[in-house]
C-alpha cells in the first residue's frame, strides 16, 4: 500500500492521460486546447512534487532548519504558468480566426474544406 502515498504522482499520470487523449481523440480544436491545458498541469504537478522534500522548510536561513526544500522547481513553474497562460490566449485568438474563416472549429470539416477548394 506504499503506492498510495504517492497520490499526486497518480493524479500527474491521470491529468497527463486526459490530456493527451483530448489532443488525440477529439476533433473541436477548443477541446484539443483544453487538452493541451491538462497536459500543461499535470506537468507543472510532476515539478512540483519533484520538489518537494518530506519534513524539509522553506529555504530561509534557520538555525534549527536541518533539511530544505528545493525552490527551483517551484520558480520554474512560476515562468512555466505564465508562459501556459500566454499561450492559451494565442490558441484563442487562432480558433476565433480559424471559426471566422472557416464558420467552424472542427478539424474533419476544416480538412474537408480544404480538400473541397484545393488547397
Amino acid at each position: 500500500m506504499q503506492w498510495l502515498g504517492h497520490y499526486n504522482y497518480w493524479i500527474y499520470i491521470a491529468l497527463m492521460m486526459i490530456g493527451f487523449y483530448a489532443v488525440i481523440a477529439k476533433p473541436n480544436l477548443v477541446k484539443k486546447v483544453i487538452g493541451l491545458g491538462l497536459f500543461q498541469t499535470a506537468a507543472f504537478l510532476l515539478y512540483i512534487s519533484i520538489g518537494m522534500v518530506e519534513g524539509g522548510t522553506a529555504p530561509i536561513a534557520w538555525e534549527h532548519a536541518i533539511l530544505y526544500v528545493n525552490p527551483l522547481p517551484h520558480v520554474l513553474i512560476l515562468t512555466a504558468i505564465v508562459v501556459a497562460v500566454s499561450t492559451l490566449a494565442v490558441a484563442l485568438a487562432l480558433l476565433i480566426a480559424i471559426n471566422r474563416a472557416y464558420g467552424t472549429v472542427e478539424s474533419d470539416q476544416i480538412d474537408a474544406q480544404n480538400i473541397k477548394s484545393g488547397r
